[in-house]
C-alpha cells in the first residue's frame, strides 16, 4: 500500500515534532508558546482580511471603470509581437492575463490564463507550444504594477511605509519577466533550429532508403535479365 506524499504531510509531521521537540525541552512553556502562536495566527487573518478587503474594493472599482480592458487593448500589439500564430481568441484571453497580473486581480488573470492555453491548444498537440511556455513564464514572474500582496503582508506586520515596496517590486518583476522572455525566445529559436534540423535528416534519410529500393530492384531486374 503505497502513502500518497503531499505537503500536508509534511507540514503536519513537522508540527508534531516541533510540539514533541518543546514538550522535552522546556515542559513549562510548550502550552504557553502554541497558545501564542494561535493568537498571532488569528491577529494576522484579520489584519490582511480587513486589508485584502480594501484592496479588492480598489480593483473592483478598476472593473467597474473598465480599467482592465483599457490595459488590455493597451497591451495587444506586444502581445501579437510576443505570441506570433495565434488565434484572436487567444490573444484576447492573453491580453486579459497580463492585464489582470499587472493589476493584482488573480480573480480575472488565472482563468484568463487557462482559457488561453486552451485556446493555444490544439487536439493532435501532445506538448507544450513555446507560446504556452512563454505564457506560463510570464504569469510566473508577471510585472506588478501594484503589489496588492506586499502591500498587505508589510502592513499586517506593522510597517511604518508598506507601500514603499511598490517601486523595488515594479522594478524586480520587470526585470524578471524581461529575463524570462529572452530566455525563452533563445530556447525556442534553438529549438526549431534543432527541429529543422531533423526534419532535414530524416529527408535525407528518406531518399537515401528510396534510392536504395530503387537500386536494388535495379539489381534484381538485372539478373533475371542474365539469366534470360
Amino acid at each position: 500500500m503505497k502513502i500518497k506524499f503531499d505537503m500536508n504531510v509534511a507540514f503536519t509531521a513537522l508540527t508534531l515534532i516541533s510540539i514533541v521537540l518543546l514538550t522535552i525541552a522546556s515542559p513549562a512553556t510548550a502550552f504557553p508558546t502554541m497558545l501564542q502562536g494561535v493568537m498571532n495566527a488569528i491577529t494576522l487573518i484579520v489584519k490582511l482580511a480587513a486589508i485584502y478587503a480594501v484592496w479588492l474594493s480598489v480593483l473592483k472599482m478598476m472593473q467597474a471603470t473598465e480599467l482592465d480592458k483599457k490595459l488590455s487593448k493597451l497591451l495587444r500589439p506586444l502581445i501579437k509581437r510576443l505570441f506570433k500564430n495565434e488565434s484572436d481568441e487567444a490573444y484576447n484571453w492573453i491580453s486579459v492575463n497580463l492585464a489582470g497580473n499587472m493589476l493584482g486581480m488573480g480573480g480575472v488573470a488565472t482563468p484568463a490564463g487557462i482559457k488561453a492555453m486552451h485556446a493555444m491548444a490544439s487536439e493532435e498537440q501532445t506538448v507544450a507550444s513555446a507560446n504556452m511556455i512563454l505564457l506560463l513564464i510570464i504569469n510566473a514572474t508577471s510585472i506588478q504594477l501594484i503589489p496588492a500582496t506586499v502591500i498587505a503582508i508589510r502592513a499586517a506586520a506593522g510597517s511604518a511605509d508598506a507601500s514603499s515596496i511598490f517601486l523595488p517590486t515594479l522594478i524586480s518583476t520587470s526585470v524578471s519577466t524581461l529575463s524570462g522572455v529572452i530566455l525563452c525566445k533563445v530556447f525556442a529559436l534553438t529549438d526549431k533550429k534543432q527541429n529543422k534540423g531533423d526534419d532535414k535528416n530524416r529527408g535525407l534519410h528518406i531518399q537515401n532508403s528510396m534510392l536504395n529500393q530503387r537500386l536494388r530492384g535495379f539489381n534484381t531486374r538485372s539478373r533475371k535479365a542474365r539469366k534470360r
